[in-house]
């Protein structure tokens, strides 16, 4: 399960120190003025759309209820076709959902073990969870992750080239999806993702420790998302 915690195409959860402004400017350009390693020779629109950068800027920049719904978008890595690309980003929604969970919670782990003198980073007992949320936890929770529906998909036919950066020449189609998750739903599966990981705690300490570094796990999940811890 390390591919579907790798493969997190564009959201980053963690790691902004001031709040993400849902009104900067998108990147909206027309795709033959983006520099790249290759040339998009062809696409499902000549625009490459804001909500692939950013989804939640977007869906608060064009009017959707942020209140209700939270958004999510990802982008597959390079195929042979365009029914591969689309099938698979169309395919791993959940997946791609549950693994930025399990990205979330693991740093929240690692956050709590930098800050907490009393998490020992050389516990076994730690050593073993975050194994367990780095390599397991996201195939755990795919099942918690429900009602995700896809809104918009956008594709793009692409002539890599070796003179602008690329490792060699050859063409292959890349699929995003923009999907939006209710709001309640959401903050279950983290919930539940949460209370996964404490119960696998084994010795009390350890189990207490776990407990107050996922302390509101869901809100605070809605906040990395937004940029705000």
């Amino acid at each position: 399960m390390k591919k579907i915690l790798m493969g997190i195409l564009l959201v980053t959860l963690v790691g902004c120190s001031s709040k993400k402004d849902l009104n900067r400017d998108l990147e909206e350009r027309e795709n033959k003025d983006i520099q790249r390693d290759f040339v998009v020779i062809d696409a499902s629109s000549p625009t490459r759309f804001g909500w692939i950068e950013d989804p939640e800027a977007w869906a608060h920049q064009n009017g959707r209820d942020l209140e209700k719904f939270r958004y999510f978008a990802f982008e597959t890595e390079p195929k042979v076709s365009r029914e591969i690309a689309c099938d698979l980003a169309k395919a791993q929604v959940r997946s791609d959902i549950a693994g930025e969970i399990a990205t979330f919670i693991d740093k929240q782990l690692a956050v709590s073990k930098e800050g907490d003198s009393s998490i020992d980073e050389n516990n076994p007992n730690v050593k073993a969870l975050r194994e367990y949320t780095e390599t397991t936890l996201a195939e755990k929770i795919m099942s918690l992750v429900h009602g995700a529906e896809i809104s918009k998909t956008y594709w793009e036919k692409r002539r890599y080239q070796e003179k602008l950066g690329a490792k060699k020449d050859f063409t292959a189609y890349t699929c995003a999806v923009f999907i939006r998750m209710d709001s309640k739903r959401l903050a279950t599966a983290v919930n539940e993702a949460a209370n996964h990981v404490i119960n696998k705690a084994d010795d009390p300490e350890t189990k207490e420790n776990v407990k107050n570094a996922l302390k509101n796990a869901s809100e605070n999940f809605i906040k990395a998302k937004a940029g705000e811890i």
